[in-house]
């Protein structure tokens, strides 16, 4: 029964979107849809198809940026967190900026970040996502680091622990679920960000570059091939980010 469940919950998706697939070739062939409104699923999988190897290269170049700065932006939002909820200075210094960030549009920090490194390097699009990641990673750790039971608060008490000892045998395992909650979030929006950053100037070689180029030409099918090339990537990313989590939260479990 329960590989039946798995089995209908994997295949509804993939029919739904094959029916999408199909209706959208039926209605731009048989209304004739111009090609700069809505490309067929035929020509992007032929432009898939002759544009593969590219294909391929740019999502690595922007994959790596966005792992780069999930990385860097998970460590640093852990860190923060870790830090605002053992003192409350740091918390009121630390929250709003953090909050702040999150308002910030990444039309606004990838020009001002090209601008300050350079277009010719890579650092301004791995701020960008870093930025963009500390935000969720640094609201569910902080918000998991702050569901301590109190038996377990008055024991650290009662043994003299010290906030740093507080914080790792305490809070910080509690905080796991949450910090990889925080994790999942912020590994699609990664690659949201990366993409999205590569609009604004800089080195033309990831798949936002490709998209706006590719659109500016009118190539509005190779366009849409590297669109459907940057949705394979996020999937890809939110998928690592499930794996991750579900294997931390079993390992927890089973001990």
């Amino acid at each position: 029964m329960t590989g039946r469940a798995t089995t209908a919950r994997v295949a509804a998706p993939v029919v739904f979107g094959i029916a999408v697939l199909v209706l959208w070739q039926v209605v731009v062939t048989a209304a004739g849809v111009p090609a700069f409104l809505l490309p067929a699923p035929s020509a992007i999988a032929t432009q898939i198809g002759a544009q593969f190897p590219v294909l391929l290269a740019t999502a690595g170049i922007t994959g790596g940026n966005a792992l780069v700065g999930l990385v860097a932006g998970f460590l640093a939002g852990v860190v923060l967190a870790v830090l605002a909820a053992g003192s409350r200075l740091v918390q009121e210094l630390v929250t709003p900026v953090v909050l702040a960030a999150s308002a910030v549009p990444i039309v606004a920090l990838a020009p001002v970040f090209t601008t300050m490194f350079g277009s010719t390097t890579e650092i301004p699009r791995r701020l960008v996502v870093t930025v963009v990641v500390i935000v969720p990673v640094f609201v569910s750790t902080l918000r998991g680091l702050r569901q301590v039971q109190p038996v377990h608060a008055e024991l650290m008490a009662s043994l003299a622990a010290t906030p740093w000892q507080q914080a790792r045998f305490v809070r910080l395992p509690g905080a796991v679920p949450y910090v990889m909650t925080g994790l999942r979030l912020a590994a699609p929006a990664a690659v949201v960000a990366a993409i999205v950053a590569e609009y604004f100037g800089g080195l033309q070689n990831g798949l936002g570059s490709r998209i706006s180029s590719a659109a500016a030409n009118t190539a509005y099918a190779r366009a849409w091939a590297f669109v459907a090339a940057s949705i394979a990537l996020g999937l890809l990313f939110f998928l690592a980010g499930l794996l991750v989590e579900r294997l931390v939260t079993r390992t927890r479990t089973s001990r």
